[in-house]
Formats: C-alpha cells, sequence, structure tokens
C-alpha cells in the first residue's frame, strides 16, 4: 500500500524561489511530500502568488497586526496547525522566532541559511564571507531551535569562491545550490531518511557527526 505524502506546510516573506523548487520537486515520481499551504507575513510576498499558481492553499498572518511577537506567533501557530503538517518549512521567512514556537515544531521545522554554518549566523552572509577571504561559500539546511541559526545542521553544499566574485555573483551562486539542496533535504526527511534526536539530526538511523555534503549524495 502506497504511503500518503508527508504534508508539509511553508513559511516565506518574499519572492518564493526556493518555494518554486520545492513545489516544482513535487512533479517527479519519487517525491514523499506535498505542500499543503503556504503561508507569508506579508501580503505582497510573490511567493503566495507562486502557491496560487499550483492551486496551494495560501494564507496572510501580517506580523505588523499584533502587539507583540507572541500574538504573532499564536496567530501562525493556529494556521500552521490547520493544515496538520509533518514539517514546516521556513523559506525566506524574515522574522525571529520565540522559543514558544521552536519548541511547538521542534524536529519537524528546517531552515535554509546562506553560510556554512557555524560560520556567519544572521545576516550579510555573502558580505562576510568576501570580507574574511574566505575560499569557499556555502549554505546550510539545519533544524530549527532556539538558537538562531544554532540548531543540528542536515546538509551543506559548497561552491569556490574567485576572485572575480562580488556579493552578487555569490549571492546567484547560493541561490542555485539552494534550489538543489532543499528539495532534496524534504524529500529525504518525508522518506524516513532524516531525523531529529536528542538535539541532534539523525541519518539512516545513526546520529550525524557531521552534515551530510549534497556533493556526496
Amino acid at each position: 500500500m502506497q504511503q500518503s505524502p508527508l504534508r508539509v506546510v511553508v513559511l516565506i516573506s518574499g519572492n518564493g524561489s526556493n518555494l518554486q523548487a520545492l513545489i516544482d520537486r513535487q512533479d517527479q515520481a519519487d517525491c514523499a511530500y506535498e505542500i499543503v499551504k503556504v503561508i507569508s507575513n506579508k501580503a505582497e510576498a510573490y511567493g503566495l502568488e507562486r502557491a496560487k499558481q499550483r492551486q496551494i492553499k495560501t494564507d496572510i498572518v501580517p506580523h505588523q497586526n499584533f502587539q507583540n511577537r507572541e500574538d504573532f506567533e499564536r496567530a501562525l501557530i493556529h494556521s500552521i496547525d490547520q493544515a496538520q503538517p509533518g514539517l514546516v518549512v521556513l523559506a525566506g521567512f524574515m522574522r525571529i522566532l520565540t522559543p514558544v514556537f521552536t519548541q511547538h515544531y521542534l524536529g519537524h521545522m528546517l531552515n535554509i541559511h546562506p553560510s556554512l554554518l557555524p560560520k556567519y549566523p544572521g545576516l550579510n552572509t555573502h558580505q562576510r564571507a568576501l570580507e574574511a577571504g574566505d575560499k569557499e561559500h556555502g549554505l546550510s539546511i539545519h533544524f530549527v531551535t532556539d538558537e538562531l541559526d544554532g540548531g543540528p545542521v542536515v546538509l551543506q553544499a559548497r561552491t569556490e569562491i574567485e576572485t572575480h566574485d562580488s556579493v552578487e555573483s555569490l549571492k546567484s551562486k547560493i541561490h542555485q545550490l539552494e534550489h538543489q539542496a532543499y528539495p532534496l533535504v524534504v524529500n529525504l526527511f518525508a522518506q524516513g531518511k532524516l531525523g531529529y534526536q536528542n538535539h541532534q539530526a539523525w541519518w539512516s538511523g545513526e546520529a550525524l557527526s557531521t552534515p551530510l555534503q549534497m556533493e556526496a549524495l
């Protein structure tokens, strides 16, 4: 008997190019997940249009409509839980989340970050890599915990920094990698190959001592 696809909710704030990559992955026969809802904190986010084009349910929970972060997150949790997801995916969702939210979805929420964590948590990662004279840059996909960009890293993908690279060229390289890496990881989670246990990422039944490398998969 074929297993039902894992129900996924995606949170966005903007263009939604990673969302589009996740949507496109659903067209492949071995896709083990289904995006059942896309939620944005910004009504003008183009990612909402991407979802509507594929008849995916959308919702807008504008953070500025709430007196404080806790009220906003309560409304967000309500919208997410209505869809009964097995996984929440942050895809350019530009809000810092409180422990109340992160604990609610612990082990069932992923984020993608444009650096080789633990290097460069936070913003302006491409600029910081260039200023440091790094030879390589990349992305990390991690489980979300209370610590900003600090949860267990599942997978990393790398690219060389060349002498002519700028912030924009590096950003473009990382975006291309993101569009391959995020659907891959979400599908591996949906297939039951990836998980979270005892504050660690697990792969095929064993705790990951170092992140998976996309080139090796």
